[in-house]
């Protein structure tokens, strides 16, 4: 089976709880690091499937890494290898087919409780609430062809499918250890912005225990889902079986 590409642009935001998930699965991976000088794959079908992680980069800035990723993400969708893109990552994807993504009007950063939208009953179920993990400046517009699948109180857009693409303006792929870190890395920035949908590092800190278990079956719910859609996948297990190590 060809590997899945995890690219990554952040040392704190690493593939954490996805990469776990892929390799519980049987599914091979590489992990990228175009930020630090790793070149960006020129042919998507080298790969069973591309995954975007986060960044403190936007998507809007002029770096030749940026708008390769943007190709790759292009030539993967051209030729139906699925794609997962979370918060920077959800950003390039919109960005690459077209949608704008601008600075927001608050940060969001913190645990929050997100809705499914009709669109995204089969990743996340009916009426249920569903907790992510958000560290974000910009958001995203919905791409043209795609549907909204996830929306909250402090930011519209957290959420797009296209065809089997998944893309998430937060995060289901964290730890304890990449929140613990993260919040040490932020807190000078966590010192100079406020209001109601920003989350303090002693309030993350302390609703990890009750909020990670909650997000890591909705993280569950998404990688199920999108591994389903890779090929060879089937043949290496039974996918519904896998749980992951909560």
């Amino acid at each position: 089976m060809r590997p899945v590409a995890l690219l990554q642009h952040d040392a704190t935001q690493r593939p954490g709880f996805l990469l776990d998930f892929l390799h519980d699965l049987g599914v091979p991976t590489v992990i990228l690091s175009p930020d630090e000088g790793d070149a960006v794959p020129r042919d998507a079908a080298d790969f069973s499937g591309i995954a975007l992680l986060g960044s403190e980069h936007s998507v809007n800035e002029p770096l030749g890494w940026i708008h390769d990723e943007c190709s790759l993400v292009l030539d993967a969708m051209a030729g139906n290898i699925p794609v997962l893109g979370h918060c920077f990552g959800a950003q390039l994807m919109a960005r690459a087919l077209g949608a704008p993504v601008r600075r927001h009007a608050c940060p969001d950063i913190g645990w929050r409780s997100l809705k499914a939208t009709p669109h995204a009953q089969d990743l996340f179920g009916a009426g249920h609430d569903i907790v992510a993990f958000n560290w974000h400046h910009e958001t995203f517009g919905i791409p043209a062809g795609a549907q909204r699948t996830l929306f909250g109180t402090h930011c519209l857009n957290k959420g797009f499918r296209i065809g089997p693409h998944l893309a998430f303006q937060c995060h289901f792929e964290v730890t304890p250890e990449i929140i613990q870190a993260w919040c040490q890395r932020g807190q000078a920035e966590l010192d100079r912005v406020a209001g109601p949908s920003v989350q303090q590092a002693d309030d993350i800190l302390a609703r990890m225990g009750t909020e990670l278990p909650r997000l890591r079956a909705s993280a569950v719910r998404v990688y199920r889902h999108w591994a389903a859609q890779l090929p060879g996948v089937r043949g290496l297990r039974d996918i519904r079986g896998i749980q992951g190590n909560f």
